[in-house]
């Protein structure tokens, strides 16, 4: 019935469900950051690049970051900003975004267990990354498939959880299929 439905969904707003865009990607969890296993490292200069990705040009960047910058020849992709989140706009086919971690941690061997988007198929590779020591950085891609004849349409949402049995490192993933 549709009193069953409205309670096993979060409803934010009239009559609609929430979403991550709603919520964000989950709760903090201050014990749990104090001893992470993997970050996104991401720095200045990522940021710079993500902005010229956009559009933004020399003069546009120093009015936002008050700093010069100009922005290189070859201009990484949008969606590989070294961020936590995987966003896709609009998917077409098949994307893969590249992201790179760096164990704060004690060594070890973590797995990828990935949730796909409805509509999607969502691979991994590697599906596991090693790490020998403390401030070791390791790269991986995720590669994000529409479905054939998905009758999914907007965005839609998932994630990939990296995890030594210890510590859980999620990454939302977020798709735009179709027309938004």
């Amino acid at each position: 019935t549709h009193q069953n439905k409205m309670k096993k969904q979060t409803i934010y707003g009239p009559y609609s469900a929430a979403t991550p865009f709603d919520y964000g990607s989950g709760h903090l969890h201050p014990n749990g950051a104090m001893d992470p296993g993997l970050v996104y490292d991401i720095s200045v200069t990522d940021y710079f690049n993500f902005l010229c990705a956009i559009g933004y040009n020399k003069t546009s960047v120093f009015m936002v970051a008050g700093k010069s910058y100009s922005c290189p020849e070859q201009v990484p992709e949008v969606t590989d900003l070294n961020y936590p989140s995987i966003t896709i706009p609009s998917l077409n086919g098949t994307k893969t975004v590249s992201r790179t971690v760096k164990n704060v941690g004690e060594p070890g061997t973590y797995t990828a267990l990935t949730d796909a988007p409805p509509g999607t198929v969502v691979s991994v590779r590697p599906r596991s990354l090693k790490f020998d020591r403390i401030g070791e950085e390791k790269n991986f891609t995720v590669t994000v498939k529409a479905k054939k004849g998905s009758a999914h349409k907007g965005y839609v949402f998932g994630w990939v959880n990296w995890s030594d049995g210890v510590h859980h490192v999620r990454s939302p993933i977020t798709v735009g299929i179709g027309s938004n």
